[in-house]
């Protein structure tokens, strides 16, 4: 556990609060964060399960690289965004924010949350679509860090794990190609059934929970 220090409380703080807000589609709250993916061949051929015969697959496989998937999710609305890319770059990621961003054209801003990550800035998107567009894409959102060391805080986090279980389980996937069509195909449904995260900490249960004040953080800037 990082060390609750006044840095900490406020960004968690705002995180949780952020999370605490009434739904409303004219400012959705998303959640991003990537999954890397190591990519796996079959050498021999997998027995499918038959009547009396249990399915079998060779403990032998060749790897194929890696890939990476940003999982991005409106944990309110159950609105999935699944998106595989060869790597975890800042045009990758920029080409990832531009399609989230695109899914809501009605909306005043658009809340994100996310870790600190090098590339999670507007650098990213002007170095990619240059500063005129990604300046303005960049613009359309109301961005919230997690504090340092408190990723746990990111509701993405739960849409990886449902990703890994739901989508990966323990098939081997060979290429990006394939990650991408397993993707969709998994997207398909819980968008379908409106899958959402039912985030039950809040700004209270921290305060009880790490033993702070409301006003903590607050008196430091006087």
């Amino acid at each position: 556990m990082a060390e609750l220090n006044q840095e900490y409380i406020k960004k968690m703080e705002d995180v949780l609060a952020t999370y605490e807000k009434p739904y409303t589609p004219a400012e959705p709250v998303v959640c991003l964060d990537e999954k890397p993916v190591s990519l796996h061949a079959d050498i021999r051929p997998p027995i499918p399960a038959a009547p009396g015969r249990i399915a079998k697959r060779d403990n032998e496989y060749e790897r194929c690289g890696t890939a990476n998937v940003f999982c991005v999710v409106e944990p309110k609305a159950g609105r999935h965004f699944t998106l595989p890319t060869p790597n975890r770059s800042a045009p990758e990621f920029a080409q990832a924010l531009e399609t989230v961003v695109s899914s809501y054209p009605g909306a005043r801003t658009i809340h994100v949350v996310m870790d600190n990550l090098n590339i999670h800035g507007r650098k990213s998107l002007t170095d990619y679509f240059g500063e005129e567009r990604g300046g303005s894409i960049w613009n359309r959102l109301t961005v919230h860090y997690t504090p340092k060391h408190g990723s746990w805080l990111n509701q993405a986090e739960i849409e990886i794990s449902l990703f890994s279980r739901q989508c990966l389980g323990k098939r081997r996937i060979p290429t990006l190609s394939i990650l991408r069509r397993e993707s969709r195909a998994w997207n398909r449904q819980v968008n379908r059934h409106r899958v959402k995260i039912n985030w039950q900490f809040t700004r209270k249960r921290a305060r009880a929970k790490f033993g702070y004040k409301r006003n903590l953080f607050r008196r430091s800037k006087t």
